[in-house]
């Protein structure tokens, strides 16, 4: 589709979590280096986190009354065809007032409605899918989309392979571009630069149950000399910054700003395997422990986490085995440096850096043409 007086106007559609809006906002700032004139709107989820990180990010948004498949409590989901309608009527209005040249998805549901209307309009649609199991969204708009982004191989059996282009996932350019060595990393966290360090990370919500693996832990951490680095996410934080207030090898926060140098401080990391958690351990080249989260749609977690592991990249532990096999496990990785160096030569193998621009130059591109 011919672009409308030289002024490019895409649509960015999808949210709910972080492993959407970060990408979805990596891709918009990579359009606008590439096309500066290019008019960028989101769409999100109304009272979802996009509402928040998308306008912080320098972008416009407009929220639409949608809400994803309740799998846990079946009759929440009596209103959902009357707030799919809903969505319909509202996308159709931002559509005929942004009047949009392209639209790119990043899955979630809130990106269905959105990218569904484009098709039945005939604007151009791109999807990206983070994970290596892929969501619903994506698959029922596959057919009718231009181009679809992955960030893993081998997504074949859910997508036509034809419009597959293998790009990874975008990464915030903070985590790919710092000055930190290990050594001036550590220092921010204020811990010594002699001893070994765990990175710990669940998500912006935290993951339960490594959490409490931690903390029934910290006094063995302490007794072999090893430092952690602890994001434990806003439930129950003050109770675990609480449990550490006397170690002085934790440093423990309910959410890290500065992931750069939490990365480069750290000597393996333990982290839940969402899609841009993976992609970013990748970058960083570190060992890892993976807790995929048990409740996470169609399991896809275990899914990214398996993608590593077979290629002897990472090591995984199961969500209901944290409490017996989560400390061994990482305590064994820490004391053999020929496994880390062999995990950190695999994962390299899994990083893409460019993958923002990548994207941004085939949406582009096509709509150019």
């Amino acid at each position: 589709m011919k672009q409308k007086h030289n002024i490019l106007r895409i649509i960015i559609a999808g949210g709910g979590t972080g492993g959407h809006i970060f990408p979805a906002v990596a891709v918009a700032q990579a359009i606008k280096a590439l096309a500066p004139d290019a008019v960028i709107l989101f769409v999100g989820a109304l009272g979802k986190m996009e509402m928040e990180k998308v306008p912080q990010a320098g972008f416009e948004i407009k929220g639409i009354t949608i809400a994803g498949f309740n799998r846990s409590q079946l009759l929440k989901n009596i209103s959902l065809p009357w707030k799919l309608l809903k969505s319909f009527f509202q996308v159709s209005t931002i559509f005929k007032s942004f009047k949009p040249n392209a639209v790119f998805g990043v899955g979630g549901y809130s990106s269905f409605p959105v990218l569904k209307y484009a098709q039945t309009k005939n604007i151009p649609t791109y999807i990206h899918e983070s994970n290596a199991f892929a969501g619903k969204a994506n698959t029922w708009l596959a057919n009718n989309t231009i181009k679809i982004f992955t960030g893993t191989l081998g997504m074949e059996a859910f997508f036509p392979a034809a419009k597959i282009l293998v790009t990874g996932n975008p990464i915030r350019k903070n985590i790919i571009e710092h000055s930190y060595t290990k050594e001036t990393a550590l220092q921010v966290f204020h811990l010594e630069v002699t001893k070994k360090t765990i990175l710990v990370i669940g998500g912006s919500l935290g993951a339960s149950s490594i959490n409490k693996a931690i903390q029934a832990n910290l006094v063995v951490f302490f007794e072999k000399n090893i430092q952690l680095i602890w994001q434990t996410g806003k439930p129950n934080a003050e109770m675990y910054a609480q449990s550490a207030h006397n170690y002085e090898n934790v440093f423990v926060h309910s959410f890290l700003d500065n992931m750069s140098a939490a990365y480069a401080a750290a000597d393996i990391v333990i982290s839940r395997s969402g899609a841009m958690a993976v992609a970013e351990i990748c970058i960083t080249g570190k060992p890892a422990v993976f807790v995929p989260y048990p409740l996470a749609a169609e399991d896809h977690q275990t899914f990214n986490a398996m993608t590593l592991v077979n290629k002897n990249a990472a090591t995984m532990v199961k969500d209901k085995e944290v409490a017996n096999d989560l400390i061994p496990t990482v305590l064994q990785l820490l004391g053999s440096e020929q496994q880390m160096q062999t995990m950190k030569n695999n994962i390299k193998a899994f990083a893409f850096t460019n993958a923002d621009e990548i994207i941004a130059k085939e949406i582009l591109k096509q709509i150019n043409e």
